[in-house]
C-alpha cells in the first residue's frame, strides 16, 4: 500500500484535496476512549438495561448501529405479521432508549478539557489538517473542534471557518466555510428556530458541562445516529445545518482523502454523494494489516461503493499519516 506521503506526492502541482474523517481519526489520539466497547460500558439503558445489553451480548458486538438495525428489523417483521402491538411499541421505545444512551455515554466518556490534548498533538493535527481545502467529519467528539480553535499554535496563520457566527449557524451562502460536521456533534444543538454551538464560557463553563446540563434537561446535541443510510439521509435533509454540509460534500471536485472510516454500508448516503460529485480520485486509509478480514471487507466495500468510470480509488496505510504525532 501507499504511505500517506506517497498519496500526497501523487497530487497534481498546486492541487489542494479535501478530506472526510471518521472514528479512526479520533481513535488515533486515544483508542481506549473512542471505541464502542468503552461507550457501551459507559451507557445506561435504565429499566431496559438487561434486555438491551442482552442484544449486544447475543449479537457479539459493541456497535450501537448494529443493534439499532436489529430493533428496526424486528419492528418491521412484527408489524408485517400482525404482532403484539404492546411488544411493537416496546421495540420502538427501545430504539429511542438506545439513541439517547449513545449520546449520553459519548458525553460521559469524552475528555473534559481541551488541555487533555497536548500542544504538540494539537500542532501535529493542525499541520495535518492544513493540507486540505475542505474538512468533513462524521465524528461526534470535540477533538477536531478543539484543534481548529487553537489559534495560538502553529501553523499560526491557519484558520478554519465552521459557518457559525458566534454562536449561531448562518444558513446563508458563506463562501469561506470549509469545516462541516456531516452527522452533527456534541457542540452543536438545534433550538428549532436556530442552530447554535457551544463554546467555553467566560466563567469557565466547559462544553462538556453545558452538554451534561442539557442532557439533564432532556436536550440533546445534534446527532445523526439513525440505523440505516436512508434514515440518516432523511434526518440530514430535515435540518438546515446538516443539509448544507451534506450538499457541500456533494459539490466537491478533484481529490478526496477518507481517513479512519471502515467503509460500512451504514454510510451509503455519504458514498453516493461522492459518486454524484465531481471527485475523480479518492485515497482511503487502511489501519493495520491490509489483508485482515476486516480490511479486506473495507477495501471491497470501497471499490463497490465508490470506484466507477469517473472515480478511481487507492488505499494508504493509516498509521503513516502524522495526525496526532
Amino acid at each position: 500500500m501507499l504511505s500517506y506521503q506517497d498519496a500526497i506526492n501523487q497530487l497534481s502541482d498546486g492541487e489542494t484535496p479535501s478530506i472526510l474523517i471518521a472514528n479512526g481519526f479520533s481513535q488515533a489520539w486515544d483508542e481506549n476512549i473512542f471505541n464502542y466497547a468503552n461507550i457501551l460500558d459507559a451507557a445506561s439503558f435504565g429499566t431496559r438495561d438487561k434486555e438491551i445489553r442482552g442484544l449486544f451480548k447475543l449479537s457479539e458486538t459493541y456497535d450501537f448501529e448494529t443493534i439499532m438495525r436489529q430493533l428496526v428489523s424486528a419492528q418491521i417483521v412484527l408489524e408485517s405479521y400482525g404482532g403484539d402491538p404492546t411488544l411493537i411499541q416496546q421495540i420502538k421505545d427501545d430504539q429511542e432508549t438506545l439513541k439517547t444512551s449513545l449520546v449520553t455515554a459519548i458525553a460521559k466518556n469524552h475528555p473534559y478539557l481541551p488541555n487533555e490534548v497536548t500542544d504538540l498533538q494539537y500542532i501535529a493535527v493542525r499541520k495535518f489538517l492544513s493540507k486540505f481545502q475542505n474538512i468533513f467529519s462524521l465524528n461526534y467528539d470535540l477533538l477536531l473542534y478543539w484543534a481548529i480553535n487553537k489559534f495560538n499554535l502553529d501553523p499560526k496563520n491557519y484558520k478554519v471557518d465552521d459557518g457559525f457566527r458566534y454562536p449561531t449557524f448562518w444558513n446563508v451562502s458563506i463562501k469561506s466555510q470549509n469545516l462541516f460536521f456531516l452527522h452533527g456533534g456534541l457542540h452543536i444543538f438545534d433550538e428549532e428556530t436556530s442552530i447554535r454551538k457551544h463554546a467555553c464560557t467566560e466563567d469557565g463553563l466547559t462544553i462538556i458541562d453545558q452538554v451534561s446540563s442539557n442532557l439533564n434537561n432532556h436536550k440533546f446535541p445534534l446527532f445523526v445516529s439513525e440505523p440505516t443510510a436512508q434514515n440518516k439521509k432523511i434526518k440530514i435533509e430535515h435540518n438546515p445545518y446538516l443539509y448544507k454540509a451534506f450538499s457541500k460534500f456533494g459539490e466537491l471536485s478533484g481529490t478526496l482523502f477518507i481517513h479512519g472510516h471502515s467503509m460500512d454500508e451504514n454510510d451509503q448516503h455519504v458514498f453516493d454523494q461522492i459518486t454524484s460529485s465531481n471527485v475523480s480520485k479518492v485515497y482511503i486509509s487502511i489501519f493495520g494489516n491490509e489483508n485482515s478480514t476486516a480490511n479486506k471487507k473495507s477495501k471491497a466495500y470501497a471499490m463497490a461503493y465508490i470506484q466507477n468510470a469517473n472515480v478511481s480509488v487507492e488505499f494508504y496505510q493509516a498509521e503513516t499519516a502524522p495526525v496526532w504525532l
